[in-house]
C-alpha cells in the first residue's frame, strides 16, 4: 500500500479569503462526489468550523439536496443547546440554505443516558448510508471538514486519550472529555482516514503555537497530526495567516 501523501497546506491574508477558497474547493468535492454516486457524503466539526462555511450561502452550483452530513462529533446536549454542534450548524448555514432536514444526520438524544447504545445508533446510522459493515470495513466519505484546538485536539480525539487506539468500531464515546461537555460521540481515526478529503480549517493567533506541532513536526503525535488519509486519499489545510505566523512548513498556492 502507498504511503499517505503529505498534507497541501493553503494559507490565506484573511478569514474572508480563506472560507471563499473553501467554498470554491467544496464545490469542486461535490461535483466529482455526483458524478461518482449521485450525492456528496460530509462530515462536520463544530467550533468555528461552521462559521467558515458561510460562503456557500447563495452559492451557484452547490446541490444541497444531493448533500448527506453527518457530524465527526457531537456533544451529548439537547441539540438546541448553545454547546450543540448540530445547533451551531444549524444556526449558521443550514437555517440560511435549502437543505432538506432528512439529509442532516444527528445522534439520537433519546439515547443519551447509555452512550454505548447512542454509539451504535449513530454507527448503524452510517453503515445504512456506507451499505453493510461486512462488506465495507470503513465508511469512505467524500469530504471531512475538521478543526483543531490549541491542544491539538481534532473532533473529540484529545491528547493522551484511549479513543487514540480505537481501531475497529466507527462512533465512539467519550465520558471523561477534558474540554466541556464532557459527554460526547466522535468519529474514530478509521473513519476520517479513509475520506477520500479531509480538510483542516485554523484560523487566528490562538492557534499560531499548535500548528508547528502538529505540521512541523508531527512525530509528537498530537491528534489533529494523527489524521493521515490513506492512499488515495488527500489532506488540506486551510489556515490564515495568523495562524500560520510560526509554520515552517511550506505553502501551496491555492489552484482548484
Amino acid at each position: 500500500m502507498s504511503p499517505p501523501h503529505p498534507p497541501i497546506l493553503f494559507s490565506f491574508a484573511s478569514p474572508d479569503d480563506l472560507s471563499a477558497a473553501l467554498a470554491d474547493f467544496i464545490l469542486k468535492a461535490q461535483r466529482e462526489a455526483i458524478e461518482k454516486r449521485g450525492k456528496f457524503l460530509v462530515a462536520l466539526s463544530g467550533g468555528s468550523l461552521p462559521k467558515t462555511l458561510t460562503a456557500l450561502i447563495g452559492k451557484q452550483g452547490v446541490k444541497w439536496d444531493k448533500w448527506q452530513v453527518y457530524y465527526a462529533d457531537e456533544r451529548i446536549v439537547p441539540l438546541d443547546h448553545p454547546d450543540s454542534n448540530h445547533k451551531l450548524a444549524l444556526d449558521t448555514l443550514y437555517s440560511k440554505v435549502p437543505i432538506p432536514s432528512d439529509n442532516i444526520h444527528t445522534i439520537d438524544l433519546a439515547l443519551e443516558n447509555d452512550l454505548e447504545e447512542l454509539a451504535d445508533a449513530y454507527e448503524k446510522e452510517l453503515i445504512t448510508q456506507f451499505a453493510q459493515k461486512d462488506s465495507a470495513r470503513f465508511p469512505v466519505f467524500d469530504l471531512v471538514l475538521l478543526g483543531t484546538g490549541p491542544d491539538g485536539h481534532t473532533a473529540s480525539l484529545f491528547p493522551g486519550h484511549a479513543l487514540l487506539s480505537e481501531e475497529d468500531r466507527w462512533v465512539a464515546y467519550i465520558e471523561d472529555s477534558p474540554k466541556p461537555p464532557p459527554r460526547r460521540v466522535t468519529f474514530t481515526y478509521p473513519v476520517l482516514n479513509h475520506a477520500v478529503r479531509v480538510a483542516f480549517v485554523a484560523t487566528g493567533e490562538g492557534k499560531k503555537d499548535i500548528l508547528p506541532a502538529i505540521l512541523d513536526t508531527p512525530e509528537q503525535g498530537l491528534p489533529a497530526a494523527r489524521v493521515r488519509p490513506v492512499h488515495p486519499g488527500q489532506l488540506y489545510w486551510f489556515v490564515d495567516e495568523p495562524a500560520a505566523a510560526q509554520l515552517a512548513y511550506p505553502k501551496t498556492p491555492f489552484k482548484l
